[in-house]
This record gives C-alpha cells, sequence and structure tokens, in this order.
C-alpha cells in the first residue's frame, strides 16, 4: 500500500466544516452544539461553516454525501468536523465520491459511527482523527478537559510526535443536554488508574486502524471498506473502543472472534482499548456495576486475542473514543506503543 496522505493543517483565522454525516442531533440539542461552535470560534480561533444537513435530523443519505463533497471539494475550508456520531453512516459510503475526496484532502474529526468515514478515508489512503465531535467534547459543560482540549490543539494545528497522556479522572455519568442547568457546572469525575497493559512487552509502531467496535461489524457484516488483502493492516495498532449502548462481554467476544475467523485481529502487532463506557441513562448502574462490567469486557477482549492473536500487546483504559477525556488518535496515521516504557507516542 503507498504511504497515506496527512492533509495541510489548519491555521487560526481558517474555516472549517462542520457536518453532521451520521446524525442531525445539533437540531434537537442546540446548547451543546452552539456551546462547541463558541469553543472553536474563540478557543481555537477557526470559522465554523455549517450544511444543509448539520442541523437537519432525518436527511438522506444522498443528502449528507453531498455535504462532505461540498465540504472537501471547498478550497476555502481547511477541515472537517463531525458534530455528534449516530448509528447509520454505513448508508452514506456509496453514495460518496472517492476521486473528489482523494483529490482534496482534508483533515477529519471524529468518532463512534464517524468510524464508517474513517475507514473509508483510510482506503482512499488518507490520515484522520480519531476523536474531537462538537456536541461532546468542544460542547463539554464547564470546560474543556484540559488532557482533550491540548490533544484537539496539537491535532488540528501541528504535526510530529506527541505523546498521549493517561487522565488522573474521567467522567463516567452524563447529564441531560436539554437541560440549561447541565452547562453551568463541569461534570462529575471518578479517579483514574493509569492504563492496564497485557502481552509481550515490546516496542510496535505502525498504521492506526479501527474504531467504534459495533460499527466495525456492521462494515464487516456489509463487506464494505475492509480491504480484501488483509495484509494491508500487518503490523498495525488497532484502535477499539465501545460506546453508551453498553454491549455485553459476550457480544464484544464474539464480534472479535468474527474477526479472528476472518483472520483481521493477527494482522495487529499492538491494541489500544478504550475506557470501557459503563454508565448510560437506560442503565446507570452503581459503582459495583460498573467496575464489573469494565472487567468483564477486558476479560472478553483478553479471551479473543488468546484465542486468535496472542503475540499482540493490548493497552486498555486507554483514554480515546467514548471517554472523558478524549485523546485524539491519528486513524491511519502511525503510532508508537512502547511497552518497556509504558509509553503511547502518535504522529499528528
Amino acid at each position: 500500500m503507498t504511504q497515506p496522505v496527512h492533509p495541510p493543517k489548519p491555521r487560526p483565522g481558517d474555516r472549517v466544516a462542520v457536518l453532521s454525516p451520521s446524525s442531525g442531533l445539533p437540531g434537537l440539542l442546540p446548547l451543546p452544539f452552539e456551546l462547541g461552535l463558541a469553543r472553536l470560534r474563540e478557543d481555537f480561533g477557526l470559522v465554523p461553516v455549517e450544511y444543509p444537513t448539520t442541523r437537519r435530523m432525518g436527511s438522506s443519505p444522498r443528502e449528507r454525501a453531498r455535504d462532505i463533497h461540498a465540504a472537501f471539494a471547498d478550497p476555502g475550508v481547511t477541515a472537517v468536523i463531525a458534530s455528534i456520531g449516530g448509528d447509520d453512516q454505513i448508508t452514506v459510503l456509496p453514495h460518496l465520491d472517492r476521486e473528489l475526496i482523494r483529490a482534496n484532502p482534508k483533515p477529519f474529526f471524529g468518532y463512534s459511527d464517524n468510524t464508517a468515514l474513517h475507514c473509508y478515508l483510510w482506503n482512499t489512503g488518507i490520515v484522520s482523527y480519531h476523536g474531537g465531535s462538537v456536541m461532546v467534547e468542544l460542547g463539554r459543560p464547564g470546560a474543556m478537559a484540559p488532557l482533550t482540549a491540548d490533544s484537539l490543539r496539537a491535532a488540528l494545528f501541528t504535526s510530529g510526535p506527541y505523546e498521549l497522556r493517561a487522565a488522573d479522572r474521567f467522567r463516567v455519568v452524563d447529564r441531560d443536554w436539554a437541560d440549561p442547568a447541565t452547562f453551568e457546572a463541569e461534570p462529575e469525575t471518578d479517579p483514574g488508574d493509569g492504563w492496564l497493559w497485557h502481552g509481550p512487552e515490546r516496542v510496535v509502531e505502525g498504521r492506526s486502524w479501527g474504531g467504534n467496535l459495533s460499527v466495525l461489524s456492521w462494515l464487516l457484516m456489509a463487506d464494505r471498506e475492509i480491504s480484501q488483502d488483509l495484509s494491508a493492516y500487518d503490523g498495525g495498532v488497532l484502535l477499539l473502543e465501545t460506546d453508551e449502548e453498553l454491549p455485553s462481554a459476550e457480544e464484544v467476544f464474539r464480534i472479535l472472534r468474527a474477526m479472528g475467523e476472518r483472520g483481521l485481529l493477527e494482522r495487529f502487532d499492538a491494541l489500544l482499548m478504550g475506557r470501557a463506557k459503563t454508565w448510560s441513562f437506560d442503565r446507570p448502574g452503581d459503582h459495583a456495576e460498573r467496575a464489573r462490567y469494565a472487567r468483564d469486557q477486558r476479560e472478553a477482549v483478553l479471551r479473543a486475542l488468546a484465542v486468535y492473536a496472542p503475540d499482540v500487546m493490548a493497552v486498555f483504559d486507554v483514554d480515546l473514543g467514548h471517554t472523558d477525556p478524549q485523546l485524539i488518535v491519528p486513524y491511519g496515521g502511525l503510532v508508537r506503543v512502547d511497552g518497556p516504557a509504558r509509553r503511547i507516542t502518535v504522529t499528528y
């Protein structure tokens, strides 16, 4: 595979596209969205540009693809940021013009359902950035988490190595975005215990690939944007994370088992597993239940690795995906996982 393109970075004062490639939730929940837009302008010095489907629920896949094309094709737009995730971005992919996007590479930021677009860009030869949505990270109540803000700023504006740091504290419980009182103070946090390392202690440096585990399972089932030549993933760093739907440990194992049966898991030399989301409005759970859920998920991942990829070095509770603070990880870019030194460095 040819070397992926790192698109030019924006500069303060530039226009950046804010898209909703999945769900038009900004139209239903404007408070975190408006806060995120304000921070883009005031804290990062960027000028957000909205599109017809950015705030519109129920937009068709073709309409959302049209906005993606417009954002990438506009020479006056220097980056593309997702408002939030969703659950049907897979239906947008067939409407995308790969040559148009390849001819106009730009940094793309998002996660969750935006895994679909990350996979698409990976296959198009463009490095993107896992994390940094407008409504969640930029629209965080009270203030942006310092680790998130520093990581996002570095990913947006700089190039070169950036060492990830484990969060001292992290948020577990969500609050109602429709309630203005939610945004009057920062969320409560729990103490962090650092990253958990498993497997051979070695140094791995490779291109990253992966994303939200459920979305990856959908792409695998549809046989969409998964390389037929599995050697393309050789020596890479696998990124995985789960979400507020709280998939059971058994479901996590079954998805990884299917990836193993396809011969995919064994291709990677390292796995970065995002801190498990353990709380949702439907399943709040107490501290003991949340701890049990996270432990069961970790054991399910280790069970799959033991069968299909016993030589993979795995790091758990990495601050990526559905967690707060959230670290931005390049998707398709270089990630260095240093087992002996217990360090993770990405290249923005």
